[in-house]
């Protein structure tokens, strides 16, 4: 998988690896880049199947096998212990990854992510997955916006959205990848699990998040041992991009209170996956 390292360079700075939601590439932390670059070494990647990280996601992928290619990245790269933050679906990979390896978290973050799909989400990915099939690639990178973002936020930003459109189709993970990548994410339920994830978890979300609503973030963080859950008022399922000054230090002063002191780089023993 294609990924890419910034930020500090020193043998006690925490490693910390940011994973994209159903676009899956790393472009979409940029508004947070700068900032944990001058506290963490940072990792970014595309997901396999999209953006730089080619290939083809198979029939039957499951978000444990997501969670097993960046636990093999970590490995490749002798990272044996980080922090995650992860928006939607890159928090669920988080949630299978600290369940998988509870030693290789040392904090996570999920931002509007879930324990069960509920109802909603459910009803906007299949109006997303029905326009893929029986409109094409333009009309569902046309309607993708109107799930992320407020709408106002969407009326002040239509250069920035065209933009966007142009590359996104140009740069398209391929129908195939996407539908495959998206059954897996609805196919997730960690319910019965929660309580086997004991890494220490914020959970972050959005009262106007029309894709995810907030009292998912919520019933996630009761059902986890040491999760926390904030709430933002405004953003939308994007609000890390739509309000990144509200967003931002939120997630800056969680990760460094859930920073490592020296001890914490000895990890436990993992069991890495298999090539």
């Amino acid at each position: 998988m294609y990924y890419k390292v910034l930020g500090k360079d020193t043998p006690d700075a925490d490693t910390l690896v940011l994973s994209s939601g159903l676009g899956g590439v790393h472009g979409f932390w940029q508004p947070q880049l700068a900032m944990l670059a001058e506290h963490f070494r940072v990792m970014v990647y595309d997901q396999h199947g999209t953006g730089a990280s080619q290939g083809t996601v198979p029939a039957g992928y499951r978000m444990e096998d997501m969670a097993d290619e960046l636990a093999g990245l970590l490995n490749e790269q002798h990272i044996e212990r980080c922090h995650l933050v992860g928006h939607a679906l890159g928090g669920i990979i988080g949630l299978h990854l600290a369940r998988r390896y509870p030693s290789l978290l040392q904090s996570l973050v999920v931002i509007n992510g879930w324990a069960q799909l509920d109802n909603q989400t459910r009803r906007c990915f299949e109006v997303r997955q029905n326009l893929l099939l029986n409109s094409g690639v333009d009309a569902y990178v046309q309607a993708q916006p109107l799930f992320l973002y407020p709408g106002d936020w969407l009326s002040a930003n239509d250069a920035l959205l065209q933009e966007e459109r142009q590359h996104q189709v140009a740069h398209f993970q391929g129908m195939e990848n996407l539908l495959h990548r998206l059954q897996a994410l609805m196919g997730s339920d960690l319910t019965d699990q929660l309580g086997e994830i004991v890494t220490h978890t914020l959970v972050l979300s959005c009262t106007d998040d029309l894709l995810v609503p907030w009292h998912c973030s919520a019933t996630l963080a009761a059902g986890l041992p040491n999760g926390e859950h904030q709430q933002m008022n405004y953003g939308g399922h994007a609000m890390s991009v739509t309000d990144s000054d509200t967003f931002n230090p939120i997630l800056l002063e969680w990760l460094l209170t859930h920073a490592c002191r020296p001890s914490d780089h000895i990890p436990t023993e993992i069991s890495w996956p298999k090539p």
